[in-house]
């Protein structure tokens, strides 16, 4: 009888234990600064193979910046949308370019309102499963090619995000 009520009392606190931690705490996967750079290095290889002198943005799932690279042809204005791109990804969890087709309706127009999204093609969210883990983006080489440059940075990684 001794035997069998202190295994129910550890269960109960081992039970317990995990409760508490769950209840507590949040896990969740984040990004390296080493794959950032990766992605955005690929993406802006991308499009510079195409000729397109653009800049690259990636987010963390905060919506921080966690790299900027640009081509030395590339303006300030590039920078600040690539930046803003991979933010609307991130917080609208989609494409900028479905963000932006989604927006056009009078529903929810509201939503390009929020501070410092943008309503263009070229950013991505980038995801692990179902969780968003940040956001990449390019702009400057048009808002179809953004995309595929955006597209091609999270490809050179696809096998580190499963």
């Amino acid at each position: 009888m001794y035997n069998c009520a202190m295994r129910f009392l550890t269960f109960a606190g081992v039970l317990w234990t995990g409760l508490a931690q769950a209840q507590g705490l949040a896990s969740r996967k984040i990004m390296t600064v080493e794959l950032s750079k990766t992605i955005a290095e690929a993406a802006l290889s991308e499009c510079r193979a195409k000729g397109a002198h653009t800049a690259v943005a990636v987010v963390d799932q905060a919506g921080q910046l966690m790299v900027v690279l640009r081509d030395e042809w590339a303006t300030i204005n590039q920078v600040e949308m690539a930046r803003r791109k991979a933010l609307t990804a991130v917080a609208f969890k989609m494409s900028t370019l479905e963000f932006m087709k989604n927006t056009q309706s009078p529903d929810n127009a509201a939503r390009r309102d929020v501070t410092d999204m943008l309503a263009l093609g070229g950013g991505i969210p980038i995801q692990v499963g179902s969780e968003i883990v940040g956001g990449v983006a390019s702009s400057g080489a048009g808002m179809e090619q953004d995309d595929a440059c955006a597209r091609a940075g999270l490809a050179k990684v696809a096998s580190q995000l499963k």
